[in-house]
């Protein structure tokens, strides 16, 4: 250290040594930028946790895979700070949305690395896709189980119809009372179909012992929460059509559409809730296999929810046509008042003498004006 001193001045030169909490690789990038005449992106520059805080909004607020993918192909730089485990751990539920037809190793190893950096979402689509469409039960249904511990309600849900209908194993692998458990769990969280699942087990006394009011309570509560995510829509979509309507006639009520199902009930009239990107992936997956799972297998005929069965009969069926299954009580409630209200027909070997099901294990619904039941196969 050298001084020079004079009558109004002190001029001090100090080495980096003085100031060891400067240096590194920060200091570096600084003074290549301001003494290299070479330099002339700025982008090199700035510091790796900014970059990382940018990357961890822009997959947070993704709203498709291409949004992603268009960052990580500008440069090597971003490249590698796209994979890393605080931005994929952001990634959201659109960004992992993958196609079925795209579906490769790399979109495979992609939503490993998500669900390796603890992202909730990818665990649960890679869980669903490992656990019906690679037929890897096992890892499947791990995946959503982890995620299921981070109170994932659609992973807790999904888990509930696998105990429900001892997907994976045989019939004697169903644990109603855990499905219950599950399901009541993931209705604490808010999910609209685990709350119509949890209702209808109540009314119907399937796993849990009955309370029918508690049971209509809860429906009337599924019904309540799907309104206030429409009325939370963009000012736009609620305005692009009549969602709002009253239909003072039932029969006017009841007209098939494409209008959310439920929501009837009340007198509305809005778009159907959109289905989750995984639900997706199995629907495209099996209709591109000619849209069934296996032989003598079926999937269920609610449009949005595309699970298969894993084992023959693992669905129920209608008890009065025959010819829809469903994985749930909540699918099979959403899909009578969607389309299969208007299409069910009565089939005489469903129905015996005294027009009663003649079915093994019957199990009912109430969805409002009328019921269907539905019977195990």
């Amino acid at each position: 250290m050298r001084t020079r001193r004079g009558p109004n001045m002190c001029i001090v030169k100090r080495s980096r040594k003085d100031f060891p909490g400067v240096g590194g690789e920060h200091m570096s990038r600084r003074k290549r930028c301001k003494l290299s005449p070479e330099v002339t992106d700025l982008f090199d520059c700035l510091p790796d946790d900014l970059l990382l805080h940018i990357l961890c909004k822009l997959t947070s607020s993704a709203t498709s895979p291409a949004d992603f993918v268009n960052v990580l192909i500008t440069c090597k730089r971003l490249n590698g700070l796209g994979h890393h485990s605080l931005v994929l751990s952001k990634a959201s539920q659109k960004m992992l949305d993958v196609k079925a037809q795209n579906w490769s190793e790399s979109a495979h190893r992609f939503l490993k690395q998500c669900a390796d950096a603890g992202n909730v979402e990818a665990c649960y689509t890679l869980g669903m896709i490992r656990f019906y469409c690679l037929q890897n039960r096992g890892s499947g249904a791990s995946l959503m189980a982890k995620a299921a511990i981070s109170s994932h309600a659609p992973s807790l849900y999904s888990l509930a119809v696998i105990q429900f209908n001892g997907s994976g194993g045989s019939k004697n692998d169903k644990d109603l009372r855990a499905g219950v458990a599950l399901c009541a769990r993931a209705a604490f969280l808010g999910h609209i179909d685990a709350l119509r699942e949890l209702g209808h087990c109540l009314q119907d006394g399937y796993g849990v012992k009955q309370n029918i009011a508690e049971g209509r309570r809860f429906l009337v509560q599924a019904n309540a929460r799907e309104l206030a995510a429409v009325l939370s829509m963009t000012p736009s979509a609620l305005t692009s059509g009549g969602w709002l309507t009253w239909n003072p006639l039932p029969h006017h009520r009841h007209v098939a559409g494409i209008g959310c199902p439920l929501l009837s009930d009340f007198g509305c009239n809005v778009p159907a809730p959109e289905a989750h990107p995984a639900n997706r992936f199995l629907t495209e997956w099996y209709s591109s296999k000619g849209g069934v799972p296996g032989s003598g297998l079926r999937r269920c005929s609610h449009t949005g929810c595309g699970r298969p069965e894993t084992r023959r009969h693992e669905f129920r069926r209608c008890s009065v046509c025959g010819t829809v299954n469903y994985c749930s009580r909540a699918c099979q409630a959403l899909d009578w008042k969607m389309r299969h209200k208007a299409e069910c027909t009565p089939v005489e070997r469903w129905i015996d003498e005294d027009g009663q099901n003649d079915g093994n294990g019957e199990i009912g619904f109430d969805n409002g004006d009328d019921d269907q039941n539905m019977v195990e196969s």
